[in-house]
């Protein structure tokens, strides 16, 4: 099947393919949204009427808002090489960005310029997720590329997460908002897991010309292992979520210790989801930890959030954003440097907080590198991601 290209722009090429706009304002919002939280944190100030306290609406942010956006960029480029059909582009695209960024804006345009309806603003949050579960299971079904709609199923799952958060913000239920949190976290790990499987080995291999060691049994059980922990954590089903953390972190570092090879060291576009692999693994041992001692489980949350979507969401974008605008996998200096300052933030922000008196510490040291790595990734990106494929093809 052959996609039929649009016609190309000469100058803007913003709404060409998914990973456009929603890259380039993702990496925009989690600096922004990063920026803020610690200007709340810096004042004691409460965050919007609608979030209600300023951890409700930084976790809410963080996952639907900046998480959900890469991961909505990256699946709508995705599905296109997937099934040779077109995903959303041009007005469509647009629309469903503008969507996105509403919901965004409406709490803040609510708390300063005008009140809006509650429900208003659960409603324009929730429906972002369906509409683009649509925009990838079109194609994926009009392709006969069945096995790929198990992404539709996990972003319905994730409006479910989301419906949880919203129905105790509005006063409909009372205790669901921190089950959404917790969901749509474990929602992003799954992600993360099935992605990094299929990409991670295939950009090592194409990078470092050898063959990555791919484990069967693992890989056939690896998906199945992380939806039954997340399913086990939810339910509190402690002691079923403590040995299959356990059994995800020793299979997950198996994995990743077959696609190793120690001559990415040299190729930051390699190694940066390597290191971003790696705190997924050591994700799921804080977890079981966590079940075994008294640890606070917000350090396991944080490798993974801090950890492995901050170092997994920047090195993804970068690879992402060069190869579909036909440009050299060569990276700025100041790229380079952000994957290691977005790293050192995620290391912070997990193990210093192990010492009560540095907590405070950490999350303002760990939120000022997170800034500053975005802001050094918006410098050279911005420009790649506003102007069309250098080769003059659509995309």
């Amino acid at each position: 099947m052959q996609i039929q290209e649009p016609h190309q722009g000469k100058r803007f090429a913003l709404f060409n393919l998914g990973f456009r706009p929603f890259f380039l304002f993702a990496a925009l919002s989690s600096l922004l949204l990063m920026t803020h939280w610690m200007m709340l944190l810096g004042s004691t100030q409460p965050t919007y009427s609608y979030y209600q306290i300023s951890q409700v609406w930084h976790g809410h942010e963080m996952l639907f808002g900046y998480a959900v956006a890469v991961i909505t960029g990256f699946l709508l480029t995705a599905v296109r090489n997937w099934t040779s059909i077109q995903t959303p582009y041009g007005a469509k695209l647009a629309a469903l960005f503008l969507l996105w960024l509403a919901a965004r804006l409406l709490p803040v345009f609510s708390e300063y310029i005008m009140p809006l309806p509650a429900p208003l603003i659960a409603i324009t949050d929730l429906l972002f997720l369906p509409l683009v579960a649509l925009s990838i299971a079109l194609p994926i079904i009009r392709s006969g590329n069945y096995r790929n709609l198990i992404f539709t199923v996990i972003l319905l799952a994730m409006t479910l997460a989301n419906l949880l958060i919203h129905l105790q913000l509005l006063g409909i239920t009372e205790s669901t908002l921190a089950r959404g949190l917790q969901l749509e976290v474990g929602l992003i790990v799954v992600v993360m897991v099935m992605m990094g499987g299929r990409v991670i080995p295939f950009f090592t291999e194409r990078a470092l010309a050898f063959d990555a060691k791919r484990y069967s049994w693992i890989e056939k059980s690896i998906i199945p292992l992380a939806f039954g922990w997340l399913v086990a954590d939810l339910l509190q089903f402690s002691l079923i979520a403590t040995i299959l953390a356990a059994v995800n972190a020793t299979l997950n570092l198996i994995r990743l210790a077959g696609w190793f090879k120690l001559r990415m060291i040299r190729n930051p576009l390699i190694w940066i989801l390597h290191v971003a692999y790696l705190f997924i693994v050591l994700g799921f041992a804080l977890k079981a930890l966590n079940g075994l001692t008294s640890f606070s489980p917000y350090i396991a949350t944080h490798a993974f959030a801090a950890g492995a979507i901050g170092s997994m969401t920047l090195g993804m974008m970068a690879r992402v954003a060069l190869g579909h605008t036909a440009r050299p996998l060569k990276l700025a200096k100041i790229t380079v440097v952000a994957f290691v300052l977005m790293i050192v933030a995620g290391v912070i922000r997990v193990f210093l907080p192990m010492i009560p008196e540095l907590y405070t510490m950490a999350i303002h040291l760990s939120g000022g590198l997170w800034i500053l790595a975005w802001l050094l990734f918006l410098i050279p990106y911005t420009p790649i991601l506003l102007k069309p494929r250098i080769d003059g093809q659509f995309g």
